[in-house]
């Protein structure tokens, strides 16, 4: 019986690593007239109007008590207009992080998009909380780690101490059995991990060694994760993206063609370990 061979790559989703030409890696590409005959974006901003550059007060902001036609705001630069509108951005992204170690990243992710023309971005921060988010997730049914450890413990030839290479297709159908790791709880929407990530684009998940001693062994697997820090037109459209200012910000500054902002990749990746014997089978 020949055994599985490690490093070894058990699972991969679909979507591929570093996809940029997903919808929502898009920018640049709309023009006024789409962006509010399509999207509906007529009032973006509550400090600067991105159409007219200027800026905007309550004498010419129709919403405000002390609205006056005739006034029309002080002209600004296209510059100064992207300067006011990603403040805006940042300051509005602190609904969506009100606590937490991982509260500041949404601001770093913006101020990422506004100066690093769509390079990757990286935070050892974001590894902690995908880490976390794996050895937190004890459910039998859903968690990826449980999962797995469920298929070593039955499926390991105790007797000669490796794992069947036959029995591969096992440890991906774990996988596939449970949920990948997702910032999609309930916390999420408030410790600044469902705005960062939420949900994820793509997901390999490699069995980097496997060591069998007697009747225990140990297992070194390492997920690495992406996501994209974009919005496509399908995110723009629904009513709970649309209805926040802070979307509607984000997207006009990707995609109106006088801006145009780069989206780009999150990477994110942890190695855990998993411990068992066959006592637990």
């Amino acid at each position: 019986m020949s055994a599985l061979q490690f490093p070894c790559t058990i699972f991969k989703t679909k979507r591929w690593m570093d996809d940029h030409g997903a919808d929502d890696m898009h920018c640049g590409d709309l023009s006024e007239t789409q962006l509010k005959t399509q999207f509906n974006l007529f009032d973006v901003s509550n400090r600067a109007n991105p159409y007219t550059l200027t800026k905007i007060t309550p004498f010419n902001q129709p919403q405000s008590a002390f609205y006056d036609s005739r006034e029309e705001g002080q002209k600004i630069t296209r510059q100064q207009c992207a300067n006011i509108l990603f403040d805006e951005f940042r300051h509005l992204s602190q609904t969506f992080a009100v606590y937490s170690p991982y509260k500041h990243l949404i601001g770093e992710m913006i101020t990422h998009m506004q100066n690093s023309k769509g390079s990757d971005f990286f935070s050892l921060q974001l590894n902690a909380a995908l880490r976390e988010q794996i050895l937190n997730d004890c459910s039998v049914e859903n968690s990826t780690r449980m999962l797995l450890k469920g298929a070593l413990d039955k499926y390991i030839d105790w007797e000669n101490s490796i794992y069947p290479a036959k029995e591969s297709v096992r440890l991906t159908k774990a996988v596939l059995g449970g949920k990948l790791p997702k910032f999609d709880r309930f916390q999420d929407n408030f410790n600044g991990m469902g705005i960062t990530v939420h949900d994820t684009w793509a997901t390999h998940i490699t069995i980097k060694s496997l060591q069998i001693d007697g009747n225990r062994y140990r297992a070194v697997v390492h997920y690495k994760v992406q996501d994209h820090f974009g919005l496509d037109d399908g995110d723009i459209s629904k009513f709970k993206f649309n209805s926040f200012r802070f979307f509607r910000i984000w997207f006009l500054l990707q995609r109106y063609d006088q801006f145009g902002f780069n989206p780009f990749m999150t990477n994110i990746e942890t190695t855990i370990e998993i411990i068992g014997g066959v006592s637990e089978r």
